[in-house]
């Protein structure tokens, strides 16, 4: 039997002074104008973990290593498709976040955690509501 892979998504939750660092998605196509987390897809051969890292510093700069990240959730979505996204929290990091990649991202904020953005991806926005971890949600599929 055939078992199409699944697309990975992998989030990265920056807390600073009870803030967490969010960016507004831009020139995509996929929730252009919302707020998310930094990240991105896996790619073959990557690890969570080291996908994590490569996003982090890809989309804002900040440099981190693997053993600074811990678990905080899953999502299993269905959405376009059924998608995975893992979220994972910095525990430090090295440099001031900028936008790296101003074809996909137009603004880059630090939001407390209880008053996060309206404009927000929806999953993110459930995710990071869950609490500190460790969680697991399944969104948008029948009971």
């Amino acid at each position: 039997m055939h078992h199409p892979g699944i697309p990975t998504g992998v989030h990265v939750l920056c807390e600073r002074e009870g803030c967490i660092l969010l960016m507004r998605r831009a020139g995509t196509g996929f929730f252009d104008g919302l707020y998310s987390l930094p990240g991105g897809h896996v790619e073959a051969g990557e690890s969570v973990a080291r996908t994590a890292v490569r996003e982090l510093e890809e989309e804002t700069g900040l440099t981190i290593a693997p053993q600074d990240l811990d678990w905080v959730g899953v999502v299993h979505r269905l959405s376009d498709t059924n998608r995975i996204d893992f979220f994972l929290r910095a525990r430090r990091w090295a440099g001031e976040p900028m936008i790296r990649e101003p074809g996909k991202c137009d603004r880059l904020e630090w939001f407390r955690r209880d008053a996060l953005p309206e404009a927000m991806v929806p999953y993110v926005r459930e995710a990071l509501q869950a609490g500190p971890g460790p969680w697991m949600l399944e969104l948008g599929w029948q009971a």
